[in-house]
Formats: C-alpha cells, structure tokens, sequence
C-alpha cells in the first residue's frame, strides 16, 4: 500500500551554521538504513545540496521542471552513491529561480507531496523570505539548524516568530484587517513587553473572536526540532533553557532538541574534497551523531519527546567524555 512520504523542511535563520551539509548526511543516513529518501535542494537561486552528496552541478532541477509545464518531477530525481538516496536539484540549469511566483510554487508543492519515498528532505534557503516560510510550514515539525551562538539563535528565533503570522495569514488570506495587524507584528521584536501570541489573539479576538480562537489552534499544532550544529561543548546545550523560555514568553511555542554535532575538522575537510560525508568518515563522531538523529527522526518525528534537552545533554555529555578520554589514551 502506498504511502505518503514524510516531508522533512529544513533551514536556518541565517546561513553559515551549516543547514545544507546537516541535510545531505541525515537523508544518507536515513537511506542507508533502508528508507526511500529523496534530498531536494530547495535553495532556489544558491543551490550547492549537491556537493554535500559529492554530485557535480551539471544536472537538470527544480528551475526546469517549472519552466517545462509537461514534465514531470519525478523524471529528473539522480541517482546517488548511496542505495535507496536520490537527489532533486535546484536552479538546475534554469538560473534566476529564487523568487518563484505562487502559481509555480503550487504547482511544485503539488509534485513533491507525490515524489516515491519514505521521507523527503527540503534543503530550504536561509532567511523569511515567504516562499522559504511557505515550504517550511509543509510539516508542523520542520528541523532548524543552529550553532550554539547567540546572534545565531535569535535568528532562528525571529525565523519561527516569522513562520507563525505566515501560518496565520494564510488561513485569513481575504479579512483585511487581520492582515493589517499580522503586518504590524511582523515588525514587532521579539523582546518586545507583550508576547507576540497574546497580543496577536487578543486583536484578533476583537475583530473576530472565532478567528482568535483559530489562532490559538495554529500554535498549538506548530512544534520544530532544533538540531545544534558546530558545538564545542556539551554544556552549549544549556542555551536550551534560554531558548524555551524565550519561546514560552514570546511565542507560546514548544520545541523539541533532535541533536548536537560537534565542530569537526573532518566536516571542512570533505567539502574541500568535495565528497559525500557519511560515507567517507564513518569513524567519527559526527558520523556516530548523524546517525543518532536520523534514529530520532525514524522514532520521534510525529510525536513529542519528553524533556528532550535534558536527555540530549546526558548524552551529548557522555559521548564527550568518552571521545575525550579515546584522545588522551591514544597520546
């Protein structure tokens, strides 16, 4: 019996924290544990998901496929080195992409919920442009990417304050005067002396007290797991209470912590060699770890985990201790 595919967003409030790399090696790992994957580059206008999966840039993608009308998505998936991984690309060789109208961006919706796989990576572009908020919020749980730093986090923080009004303006496309209001808190910081939920439900509510209580349901339903990227140390992972409650004030949102990866040479080294990571280093522990999550994913996407960051802490911390006393013995 067919099923359909679980569509996993990816992306990051900024760039730089490595959202494209974390993508490629979670959709290897999946694979080669026996799912169906497909990794999409969704980066219209940067896309580089390629050489993450040590693929050359030569391919036809998602550019193409939305200039030819006829074709179909699937016919343009390649294969990999690894079984059970295929690769969608990007711009392609269509360039000029990265702000697709609403009808193509519809239309390439409509084919990726059909593409054949278990699970559908969307490497998506960093930032809140509305065509990267839009193809987020495919999946009430899309995974973020964020190094453990505090310009890095607020980012992310700002992306999910973002994501939210666009959910929200989405489901009130034609009331003019519950868009003005969303418009108005898009400017709105998130350190600002009201939370963004209570003041957004207690105008809404005035205007319309069924949409307010629609509101309410909207945030309810969105929870995101967030994964650490370029860690130093286990005890970065302590930025997840500053994070919860910063969701908790601002948002009236509730996350789940899927992962910290470590800063690695090994990581700068295969994308100088520009091959796949996975494959090449499955020695280290940032293999070791990336497997780790895609485990989580197998097991914990469609439900909540139960005080995530302190299980993720314990383990991050004695996967630490272990590697560090491996480095010492071998001195």
């Amino acid at each position: 019996m067919n099923t359909k595919p679980i569509i996993i967003p990816v992306a990051a409030g900024k760039g730089g924290v490595g959202k494209s790399f974390v993508t490629a090696n979670l959709a290897i790992a999946l694979a080669e544990a026996g799912q169906r994957t497909i990794a999409v580059d969704m980066d219209l206008g940067s896309s580089n998901l390629y050489s993450f999966l040590g693929l050359p840039n030569r391919f036809p993608g998602i550019g193409d496929f939305l200039k030819a009308r006829s074709a179909e998505l699937e016919e343009i998936l390649v294969s990999t080195e690894t079984s059970n991984l295929q690769y969608l690309p990007g711009d392609g060789q269509t360039p000029f992409m990265a702000n697709i109208p609403h009808g193509q961006k519809i239309r390439l919706i409509s084919h990726l919920v059909r593409l054949p796989a278990d699970y559908i990576f969307l490497d998506l572009g960093a930032g809140t442009s509305f065509n990267t908020l839009d193809f987020f919020r495919l999946s009430a749980h899309g995974l973020l990417i964020t190094i453990p730093e505090y310009p890095s986090i607020m980012s992310m923080l700002g992306f999910l304050k973002h994501l939210l009004l666009r959910i929200i303006e989405g489901h009130f496309t034609t009331n003019y005067r519950i868009r003005k209001v969303l418009h108005e808190l898009y400017k709105q910081p998130l350190n600002g002396k009201q939370t963004i939920i209570k003041t957004l439900q207690s105008q809404i509510s005035s205007i319309d007290s069924e949409a307010g209580e629609k509101v309410s349901s909207v945030f309810r339903e969105v929870r995101p797991r967030i994964i650490f990227n370029m860690g130093r140390h286990p005890d970065e992972l302590k930025l997840s209470e500053q994070i919860d409650q910063s969701l908790k004030n601002f948002l009236s949102l509730e996350t789940d912590y899927f992962g910290f990866l470590f800063d690695d040479p090994t990581v700068r080294e295969s994308v100088k060699k520009g091959i796949s990571y996975l494959p090449h280093y499955r020695d280290s522990s940032e293999s070791k770890s990336i497997k780790r999550i895609a485990g989580r994913i197998v097991k914990y996407w469609d439900r909540p985990v139960k005080s995530s960051a302190q299980h993720l802490l314990e383990h991050v911390r004695k996967a630490y201790e272990g590697h560090d006393h491996n480095q010492k013995e071998a001195t």
